[in-house]
């Protein structure tokens, strides 16, 4: 398949890599199709990028990659939603806000993780009521900001 984006251009894809968000996302619920983009090679950076609508696209990362003991409880009803079976691993990710003007102060939602069922192509973003993350978590800490 073949999609046109505002931020990469064309982009050639196969179908099977099409992840299916049934809620869609938070302010997006519109919108259930999507792919992850790797930013580049060596970069903890993903791109969730819309196959509805070319300028819609996320910055993702793994959240343990900023805060290593993150942990998020998956309830059941969201596990048969992913269509999770015990050999299916779920991945979490979560998104990045970067400001144009500092990059540097970028933020991760933590409060509102993306967990993918990666086997069944499957995604939902939950919220969590019961945690103190917060959904503008610094991804630098301040003491590391070179401004």
């Amino acid at each position: 398949m073949e999609i046109q984006t505002a931020r990469f251009g064309t982009i050639n894809f196969d179908e099977d890599s099409v992840i299916s968000f049934p809620r869609g996302i938070l302010g997006f619920s519109d919108y259930k199709k999507f792919i992850l983009l790797p930013r580049k090679d060596d970069s903890p950076f993903f791109w969730l990028q819309s196959v509805e609508d070319e300028y819609l696209a996320f910055v993702l990362m793994n959240p343990k990659l900023v805060m290593p003991d993150y942990r998020i409880e998956i309830a059941a009803d969201i596990k048969q939603e992913l269509e999770k079976n015990g050999q299916d691993p779920l991945d979490l990710m979560c998104i990045v806000t970067v400001p144009h003007d500092h990059p540097e102060k970028m933020t991760i939602n933590l409060l509102g993780p993306i967990i993918i069922n990666s086997n069944k192509k499957k995604a939902v973003q939950i919220v969590s009521t019961t945690s103190t993350y917060s959904h503008q978590h610094p991804v630098i800490p301040a003491e590391n900001q070179h401004t």
